[in-house]
């Protein structure tokens, strides 16, 4: 589960337009927030992240790859070497002949080398715990830095991957015309009690409900709450 939520961080795509749409109604949001949560207590179970710098460099691996695919990379690369200074010393040659499955070897390899030097020299070897250090990170951009902070430390921030995109512009809860604008807009509509599990629930949703093709809007929890004019009975 894991992989999947990161393999669906590459795949955000937003149409090139103006910044934002007008925001969704606050009280709406949170009752849908609420609706999922309660069909979904627990959406972190068996999701702990034990190792930040892993899951950094499954981010990197994740590109135009499958999850479990980057999971069996992962395992391979972090049975050979789990720092960023052992990662640096294995060297360009030995991590290339590991991760090529995962396709874009020499690119993923070279981030890869450029995130381990980064941690090594910037931040004493380990990964930063916050969103917004983690994007001073080669490699890191905004959904993958909030992903790790949220899965590995807790930040109550709300990563948008293609799913949350989707999820957050049909019902609508923050709809916006690119991924900024929507994570801006969860970040300031979705209530402190629910943002700590807000990823995997919109992403559950959209990927298991809410689909982009088919949607399964006769079994939507929160179907009286989306005013999606194409939703079906």
């Amino acid at each position: 589960m894991a992989s999947d939520i990161i393999h669906g961080l590459k795949r955000s795509r937003a149409p090139r337009s103006r910044d934002t749409i007008p925001v969704g109604e606050a009280g709406r949001v949170e009752a849908v927030m609420a609706r999922l949560a309660q069909a979904d207590p627990d959406p972190k179970a068996g999701l702990a992240v034990e190792d930040p710098f892993r899951l950094l460099v499954s981010v990197l691996l994740s590109a135009q790859s499958t999850g479990p695919t980057v999971a069996r990379v992962s395992d391979a690369l972090f049975a050979k070497a789990g720092t960023p200074e052992a990662l640096l010393a294995l060297g360009e040659d030995a991590i290339l002949t590991i991760v090529r499955p995962v396709g874009l070897g020499p690119s993923k390899t070279r981030a890869i080398l450029k995130l381990c030097a980064a941690l090594a020299s910037e931040f004493g070897g380990q990964v930063p715990r916050t969103a917004a250090e983690l994007q001073r990170l080669p490699g890191i951009g905004r959904k993958s830095a909030e992903v790790t902070a949220n899965f590995a430390f807790g930040e109550t921030v709300i990563a948008v991957d293609t799913h949350v995109f989707r999820v957050s512009n049909r019902i609508p809860l923050a709809p916006g015309r690119t991924v900024d604008a929507v994570a801006d807009g969860l970040a300031a509509l979705v209530p402190d009690a629910y943002k700590d599990g807000a990823h995997v629930w919109l992403f559950r949703h959209g990927r298991d409900t809410c689909t982009a093709r088919k949607p399964a809007c006769p079994r939507c929890p929160v179907a009286d709450l989306c005013t999606w004019p194409e939703k079906t009975a």
